[in-house]
């Protein structure tokens, strides 16, 4: 479905791929309208996995007017399937991922495209998380999970080893399509591993940089446990098809624990709260949500 069919020169495309998010998608929408980035040089692709609630009717009231070219896809096979719509009918250079839970910064997708056009061997680049409300104000679940993204991308550089998702991340549609583009076939996550996997394989760097976004975290353990639990579902997918994409030692509690704790001075230094005490059992949580999630899923695929 096309709201805006014109055919003007495209520089950036924004891919968003949502899925019942009528909390938050209406925020991330407007921090779009409200990029300092010429409109007329951008364009929006939505994805939507057959959302249940007014997402879709929040999206299409928040572009009303805005002038914005925008196409609207539907899928119900996975992230894998969603993002490689939005690769096959992007016209930009470049694609910026955003979630419908994310928030940008004014700058964001200007510092990005600049970014890329400064450094031509590098096929991704991750913004730097923020965080959107004053942390003394969050509850303890949403700061953890804040303050854990924050550590992840505090330095700035060629990140040679870690994963950086697509969130706030910016993609070379060149490097994309090189290595084959997403893999369809995968269901659930896990296809943004995937691809960063092929993409350093052939030679694409991988960078975290300055511009920066926002999430709007989970706001109790239970949801926590079902979203990370979901990650280890689409772990084990993808294990399966891509045993390179991840170190699988690393996401066991065990391993988790001692990362942990390493990063705690860092993270008392930039929140000075006692509650980064809370870390170490945070990341144990949700580590053991994903192994329980990624042994279940490889055991149900040993049993059929």
């Amino acid at each position: 479905m096309n709201l805006n069919s014109s055919s003007a020169n495209v520089k950036v495309t924004i891919g968003m791929c949502v899925k019942n998010s009528e909390e938050t998608v209406n925020k991330a929408i407007q921090s779009l309208l409200d990029q300092d980035f010429p409109k007329e040089s951008m364009e929006l692709i939505i994805v939507d996995g057959h959302s249940r609630d007014k997402t879709l009717e929040i999206i299409r009231k928040s572009l009303k007017k805005t002038g914005i070219r925008t196409k609207i896809f539907y899928e119900n096979e996975g992230l894998g399937r969603a993002r490689q719509i939005v690769v096959d009918n992007a016209r930009g250079e470049y694609i910026v991922w955003v979630d419908g839970d994310m928030v940008l910064s004014k700058d964001f997708v200007r510092k990005q495209v600049e970014f890329m056009d400064h450094n031509p061997d590098v096929g991704v680049a991750k913004g730097k998380y923020g965080t959107l409300t004053d942390v003394k104000n969050q509850n303890l679940v949403a700061f953890l999970e804040d303050l854990g993204f924050i550590l992840n991308t505090l330095s700035e550089g060629e990140a040679s080893e870690k994963i950086l998702a697509t969130s706030g991340c910016i993609y070379r549609v060149k490097a994309i399509k090189q290595v084959g583009g997403f893999d369809p076939q995968l269901k659930g996550v896990g296809e943004d591993m995937d691809v960063e996997s092929r993409l350093r394989n052939y030679g694409w760097k991988l960078y975290i940089n300055s511009a920066t976004f926002y999430e709007i975290r989970r706001q109790s353990w239970s949801t926590l446990w079902n979203e990370y639990f979901w990650h280890g579902q689409g772990a084990s997918r993808l294990f399966e098809r891509n045993r390179g994409a991840f170190s699988l030692y690393k996401m066991f509690p065990p391993v988790a624990l001692t990362r942990t704790l390493f990063r705690m001075p860092a993270a008392y230094r930039l929140t000075r709260r006692k509650a980064v005490l809370f870390l170490p059992f945070h990341y144990i949580f949700k580590r053991i949500a994903w192994s329980v999630g990624f042994v279940k899923t490889s055991l149900e695929r040993l049993i059929t």
